[in-house]
């Protein structure tokens, strides 16, 4: 498989490369040199087999004989044991529910998937992942990470300014996972991030790597469930298919729009955003003008430079398709909550991310369409803002429930990058 810097288009590496170097030069994103495509009959095919054996096949399209197609199938296979159900909530929209792993998030497909790949290209060369998070990232990287061989996890996370459950859900694992709770705010973290790929030294010593969300190996698997949600649906609702996708970053667009690339059929999607509504407004007048960050309730959300979006312009213009065909909406806090409740009285339980994408949907979709929206994270990760807009209180999921009253194993920092540099080399192996 080769991939382009979008930002040098002479830049070409393979996929192991990709997956290790995570971005090219000038902090440009990878890209796919050849983009296939399967025959509507392949499809039919397709949609017949297991989500592991087919989730194989569409990441070996991409990733070609760079790794055998039996190890691959055997990797998946270690990456996604959990499903990704649609479950109904109107005659004609179903909730493609993406949080039924160890997480509880999205985040654990791409996340699991890149440990694997990981794990095989670095073979017994000893590789250590350092990376920030303000909650849902840090906990899918360790738990895809954890008890991997030759695989150290430093994850850095703002010191008080996650959710408590967030913290223990990645802070009370151990052994190759070491959590670090820094006093600032993720910027800081992010900072000390970048500081530490700036040290030579301490990149080659550590084998360094930042697992973060824009790496080709974690979009590539964002694809699979695509193809899944699509065959769980019978045939009428398969020809008439719209999809909508909360947007922060547009990784997960991405992801549907390389679905739809090859050959997966979907009529069109509709990217939903929040207030932070950058795309929206570009869509509308042509101006690329982002505002600061506004914080909102769909706060994973609250992106105004979204880092994707360079990828979905350069599928558009490869595919020729028409940018003004893809669907948008912005859907600000208040409506958020209206659509919370309204999905509480179909007997469907939301939190804020999934109900910003029913909007859209519901707002957008044609009679005779059917409709599929994103559920990108389960409602208990966003417990106290659920529980205050519903009126009614969680289970605890047993994901959460069982770390609950387990000890938190962090370090504390000062966000202080000599005091990080030596945490991180006293365990060079």
């Amino acid at each position: 498989m080769k991939l382009y810097n979008l930002k040098d288009h002479n830049e070409q590496v393979s996929f192991a490369q990709a997956v290790t170097q995570g971005l090219g030069k000038n902090q440009g994103l990878f890209f796919p040199h050849d983009l296939p495509e399967f025959s509507l009959t392949d499809i039919d095919a397709m949609l017949e087999l297991d989500f592991v054996e087919r989730s194989s096949k569409i990441l070996s399209a991409f990733i070609g004989d760079e790794i055998p197609q039996e190890i691959l199938e055997e990797r998946v296979r270690k990456a996604f044991t959990f499903p990704a159900p649609v479950k109904p909530v109107e005659e004609d929209i179903g909730c493609l529910e993406l949080f039924h792993g160890p997480t509880l998030a999205f985040k654990d497909f791409g996340g699991r998937f890149m440990a694997q790949m990981l794990a095989h290209i670095s073979g017994d060369k000893p590789v250590t992942i350092l990376t920030a998070t303000s909650g849902d990232t840090g906990a899918a990287v360790a738990h895809a990470f954890y008890g991997l061989k030759n695989v150290r996890v430093v994850i850095l996370y703002p010191r008080g300014k996650i959710s408590p459950l967030q913290e223990k859900l990645f802070c009370t694992l151990g052994g190759n996972i070491e959590t670090v709770a820094i006093d600032g705010d993720f910027d800081a973290c992010q900072a000390l991030v970048k500081q530490a790929f700036d040290d030579e030294e301490l990149k080659q010593k550590l084998g360094l790597n930042s697992a973060n969300s824009i790496n080709i190996s974690r979009l590539l698997a964002q694809i699979c469930y695509y193809f899944e949600a699509v065959a769980q649906l019978p045939q009428e609702a398969r020809n008439q298919l719209v999809v909508s996708v909360p947007s922060g970053n547009f990784g997960d667009l991405t992801a549907g729009l390389l679905a739809k690339a090859l050959g997966l059929p979907v009529k069109r999607f509709i990217a939903a955003t929040n207030a932070n509504d950058t795309v929206p407004r570009f869509l509308q007048n042509g101006e690329w003008s982002p505002n600061l960050t506004v914080a909102t309730l769909s706060n994973a959300m609250d992106v105004s430079q979204p880092n994707n979006w360079p990828r979905v312009e350069e599928l558009f213009r490869r595919k020729n398709w028409r940018l003004k065909d893809l669907g948008v909406a912005a859907i600000d806090d208040e409506t958020t909550k209206a659509t919370m409740r309204e999905l509480q009285t179909k007997g469907y339980v939301s939190e804020p991310h999934a109900a910003v994408a029913y909007r859209a949907l519901r707002d957008q979709l044609h009679p005779g369409e059917y409709g599929l929206f994103l559920g990108t994270a389960h409602p208990a990760k966003f417990s106290e803002s659920v529980e205050a807009v519903l009126g009614e209180t969680l289970t605890l999921p047993q994901a959460l429930a069982e770390r609950a009253g387990l000890e938190l194993l962090s370090h504390n920092l000062a966000a202080d990058f000599a005091a990080l540099r030596e945490l991180m080399m006293s365990k060079a192996q």
